[in-house]
């Protein structure tokens, strides 16, 4: 976990455009800015047995004036066949975070596929502090490309 500064841009966007596998894909929603990305993990996968890991960095920076928590996310997998597995969970690495104005929370973790490409994206749930106001706070939809990919990039 760390926290830290926001950058000073706000917005939704493609934080880092031709930058490889290593794009950064962010999104704005209600002034919190998630901005992720995604590393294919070759020490952990193995190709030859349809098993391809990938590990994601997600930045969520509070941009706005109301400290906010983080409660509950929901993920939306879908490998390279267009399967889509969702999940659901508490928190994200164990933790639920509170972010203050001007705040960011940082983790990484990780999922398998059993194709060599596919994408991610989701919601993270969150509360106003203070007020109890819920709401939802959109996760972009990120790729998991795999350099086992006949034909380079396909998301």
């Amino acid at each position: 976990m760390a926290r830290t500064p926001p950058e000073s841009s706000p917005g939704s966007r493609p934080a880092r455009p031709g930058a490889g596998r290593q794009d950064a894909f962010s999104e704005t929603t209600r002034g919190i800015r998630v901005t992720v990305r995604a590393f294919y993990l070759a020490d952990q996968s193995q190709p030859e047995r349809g098993h391809h890991v990938w590990a994601y960095r997600v930045t969520i920076e509070n941009l706005g004036t109301e400290t906010v928590q983080l409660l509950r996310r929901t993920w939306h997998i879908t490998d390279g066949l267009g399967r889509t597995q969702t999940v659901h969970g508490a928190g994200v690495v164990g933790e639920q975070p509170v972010l203050e104005p001007g705040e960011s929370f940082e983790y990484t973790s990780g999922t398998p596929l059993p194709t060599p490409s596919g994408f991610m994206r989701g919601q993270y749930h969150m509360v106003v502090i203070g007020t109890g106001e819920a709401f939802d706070v959109t996760i972009p939809a990120f790729s998991l490309d795999s350099p086992h990919l006949p034909s380079g990039r396909v998301h």
